[in-house]
């Protein structure tokens, strides 16, 4: 087991610069008791919670648009973009709108910044950072971010965002513009990397970076992390350091190494002194914090390269752990390393998420990290003990790719139980009819697949197609992560049962330094064009934190219509289908929100926190692409969601009639 409990020594603190006290603008652990929605998860802890009920399952039918907001990105001259930029596109808006006081604050698919009347969703203010010019975005699937961050000391206030060039700029929250004491309004984040750089990727590793999630703001500091460029031709990388910076100057004013240096503790886990060349291992997603215990939690991802680890031999601490930082220092209080010598992509995808349980008689102040490969792990906040025993399991050993050295166990939690399916057996293969069952069989032949944890294989051209991961390296869970009930300290988990098949090759010495690497992401096509799987597809599981148990697991959405008009299957009575998507959340004191996007159509849902069973449902103009939030605006409470609509994303929010 992975669990310590041991004190480093402080990292790179700026000498002279004094910290304020802890009093982060989410002073409330759980939920938005303002009516604002101040953090990307609603409070610091992600709880996605708001105690909001003025719309209920009862009336939730009642909701009307109140207004839309169309992202200004639609003002850019696309084609125009796209000439010089190929990669440009506004489409991928993943973007949830922070709310504090009378405005709202949202990023776009193409990092513009906007200031917008909670009222009436009126433009306020824009700041374009014109990402665009600095070439390809680092993400694979393009330009995209998920929000920004909020600080404030009741007088001066700032927005701040990580954007896809590899900047952390700071705005006037009141008229948007770049706050000049803040390094003149931006840091770059390559400074100070190993092998970063602005420039293209070179022979020695050196790589640009980027950023595609929202930094926490703690007291007076600014945590962020940076990604760079996921399919890499080069074992030679930039460590993806995590760092504390001061809101008031842009300062850096602590580092934690996520790939720890000489001298340091976990250095060991790299062995051949792999930590030397290895990369990534930074935070991709978001983070949490706890105002009151002064630590933010870091869930790191993967290190260099996701699927092959002959480059990289040892435990490869800290990648794919869950990481306590103090706030001021960046010292480490704690870690748990969820995956050893990772070669599954199974990183930590979401923020960790904060809540309150009592666990036979004692109360603990908890913290609940879901993982792609179905694991909910659960800690003592403060002190990373486990809530319940994690126990090291032998995993296959077998096959393996030349020159690598897999890990014997893996942490396997107690408890609660795996929310999504985990590993490959015939008896998970669809069987609506024997002859689907039959053709299934047959196509499963062609690859390496088994339980949870099979090692990776090479995809073979005429050969043996590679191993299939279940679940896919997308998740289980994934950015969407979890939402809680603080009041009952149930946790609410969307995921998915997905498959995919890493497409490793062994690579040419003059194009890469690494042995082995992912060329792409394959699918598997199940017969007939159906999903190789048994149904559902996409799920809702409810977990009492305070036991460890499932409470229940539902199908997100009765249908699929891909399956259910399939001529394969008429006449066939078939189950819920779970084809509405993995969709986040919002939890409310009455009812579960989120969406379900099909094909012909897409929905927004209330749901039973107490049974998971629908309750209610509107149609959205168009597929939801980001997590819901709300708040309340002069006594009337709104719902908001982002869209792709037919021209250009929107936000589109929902109110009761106002009397």
């Amino acid at each position: 087991m992975q669990f310590k409990n041991r004190t480093l020594t402080a990292f790179n603190a700026l000498a002279g610069v004094i910290l304020g006290g802890l009093t982060c603008v989410a002073s409330a652990q759980y939920g938005t008791q303002s009516g604002d929605w101040p953090s990307y998860g609603g409070d610091a802890g992600s709880t996605k919670y708001s105690p909001l009920d003025q719309v209920n399952p009862d009336n939730f039918t009642d909701l009307e648009i109140a207004w839309r907001w169309t992202s200004v990105d639609a003002e850019l001259d696309i084609e125009a973009l796209q000439e010089v930029n190929d990669y440009v596109n506004i489409n991928n808006f993943q973007g949830t709108p922070l709310k504090i006081a009378d405005r709202l604050y949202i990023i776009t698919a193409m990092n513009q910044i906007a200031a917008l009347d909670a009222s009436t969703g009126a433009t306020l203010w824009t700041y374009n950072p014109e990402v665009y010019l600095s070439g390809s975005p680092i993400n694979p699937i393009g330009y995209h971010t998920r929000g920004v961050a909020y600080w404030s000391d009741g007088e001066a206030a700032r927005i701040i965002a990580g954007t896809n060039d590899g900047y952390l700029i700071s705005l006037d929250a009141e008229t948007g513009l770049p706050d000049a004491a803040f390094n003149g309004g931006r840091v770059d984040l390559s400074v100070g990397i190993p092998r970063a750089t602005r420039d293209a990727l070179d022979w020695t590793g050196a790589q640009p970076v980027a950023v595609v999630s929202p930094p926490i703001v703690i007291g007076d500091i600014v945590v962020s992390s940076q990604i760079t460029q996921a399919r890499p031709l080069l074992r030679e990388r930039p460590p993806m350091w995590v760092r504390g910076f001061d809101v008031h100057s842009g300062a850096t004013v602590w580092t934690f190494h996520t790939i720890p240096l000489a001298g340091e503790y976990g250095v060991d886990t790299w062995e051949e002194e792999s930590w030397r060349r290895t990369g990534n291992s930074g935070v991709w997603s978001m983070m949490s914090a706890d105002p009151e215990l002064g630590l933010v939690y870091l869930p790191i991802d993967a290190p260099t390269d996701d699927f092959y680890g002959g480059n990289r031999p040892g435990d490869n601490l800290f990648s794919q752990s869950i990481v306590a930082v103090d706030a001021l220092t960046g010292e480490r209080r704690w870690h748990f390393q969820m995956v050893h010598h990772g070669i599954w992509d199974y990183d930590p995808p979401a923020a960790p998420n904060l809540l309150d349980v009592t666990v036979a008689g004692r109360q603990i102040k908890a913290l609940a990290q879901v993982t792609k490969q179905g694991f909910v792990f659960a800690f003592d906040r403060a002190t990373g003990e486990p809530i319940w025993a994690i126990e090291e399991r032998a995993v296959p050993q077998t096959p393996v790719l030349p020159g690598e050295r897999l890990s014997p166990t893996q942490p396997f939690p107690t408890k609660p139980p795996a929310f999504e399916g985990q590993g490959l057996s015939v008896d998970d293969l669809i069987d609506f009819t024997p002859e689907l069952r039959a053709e299934a069989e047959a196509i499963i032949s062609e690859y390496t697949y088994g339980p949870l944890f099979t090692p990776i294989t090479l995809s073979e051209i005429g050969g043996n197609r590679g191993t299939i991961l279940r679940p896919a390296a997308g998740g289980g869970a994934n950015w969407m992560g979890a939402g809680v009930d603080p009041e009952t300290g149930m946790l609410y988990v969307p995921s998915s049962d997905a498959i995919a098949v890493p497409i490793v090759r062994e690579t040419d010495p003059s194009e890469s330094t690494l042995r082995f690497r992912r060329f792409s992401y394959g699918g598997t096509r199940g017969p007939q064009g159906l999903p190789l799987l048994k149904p559902p597809y996409n799920t809702i599981t409810a977990i009492d934190m305070n036991t460890g148990d499932i409470v229940w697991r539902v199908a997100n959405g009765d249908r699929a219509p891909n399956v259910e008009n399939h001529p394969a299957l008429a006449g066939i009575d078939l189950p819920p289908l779970g084809g509405g998507g993995r969709n986040p959340l919002l939890v409310t004191p009455t009812m579960l929100v989120h969406a379900q996007n099909y094909s012909d159509g897409a929905w927004l849902v209330a749901r039973d926190k107490a049974t998971g069973a629908e309750l209610a449902t509107i149609p959205l103009p168009a597929a939801a692409r980001a997590a819901p939030m709300t708040y309340s605006q002069d006594g009337r409470q709104y719902i908001v969601v982002a869209v792709l609509s037919e021209d250009a994303p929107e936000l589109i929010a929902y109110a009761l009639r106002d009397r």
